[in-house]
């Protein structure tokens, strides 16, 4: 009998109905550049999040969905099977189908809170409570502001059924120059919860020489008055 290699394995992307559409655009690009494989889901919320925020409409068929995110992500490279966001028989419904992880990017807050209640209404969902049953890495990036009491409550609930909590939150650090470098960092940074390098990235390594971390010595912004002694 064959062992099983999780490197190997395939990884779900999950994309919700929540904005920050291009980090799921950017992470499906990166994986399928490392020749991973991956089973991706697109919920019905995404698809209109799509069109409301982009003017695209994302199809809903698994092969002509397949042939929207290659065009957009204009990579040919790795493996890549959609499904419909309703299909509850597909492998990835199964806890008998092994996989690598999974990860929600980004993960509406509805989302959140039905798979911290146990309720698969669609096939993310259920792929979600799967990988919870199973014990294998769930990541999920909420990508809402602020949080409220519920969904503190749903966060802390999914983290301590095993999920990772990693919402997008932006560094500087890094010393990003665009809106695609700090995309990256924002996905690299995600997916470092499935031991994945998806990228370059310049990793924190320690104060700048000459750095005041205490903000001591630092000249005071000209719009503001000196602070008092």
């Amino acid at each position: 009998m064959p062992t099983f290699n999780p490197a190997s394995a395939p990884v779900v992307l999950a994309v919700s109905g929540a904005s920050a559409q291009p980090l799921a655009q950017r992470a499906l690009q990166l994986l399928l550049e490392a020749d991973v494989a991956v089973e991706m889901v697109t919920s019905r919320g995404a698809i209109g999040v799509w069109q409301a925020e982009l003017g695209l409409r994302v199809p809903s068929e698994p092969e002509a969905q397949e042939q929207f995110w290659r065009e957009r992500t204009g990579c040919g490279s790795g493996q890549l099977r959609c499904h419909r966001w309703n299909d509850q028989a597909a492998a990835i419904a199964s806890g008998s189908h092994r996989t690598r992880g999974m990860v929600i990017l980004p993960a509406s807050m509805g989302t959140v809170g039905r798979i911290a209640s146990g309720v698969a209404l669609d096939l993310i969902e259920r792929a979600a409570d799967v990988h919870l049953k199973e014990g294998r890495p769930l990541v999920i990036a909420p990508r809402e502001l602020p949080w409220n009491l519920v969904h503190l409550r749903n966060l802390t609930r999914l983290a301590e059924a095993g999920a990772r909590i990693a919402p997008p939150v932006p560094a500087w650090y890094h010393q990003p120059r665009t809106i695609e470098e700090m995309v990256d960092f924002l996905v690299i940074r995600v997916f470092d919860g499935l031991d994945l390098e998806l990228g370059s990235l310049n990793r924190w390594q320690g104060a700048l020489l000459g750095a005041h971390p205490t903000g001591q010595d630092r000249q005071q912004p000209s719009s503001l008055p000196p602070a008092q002694p």
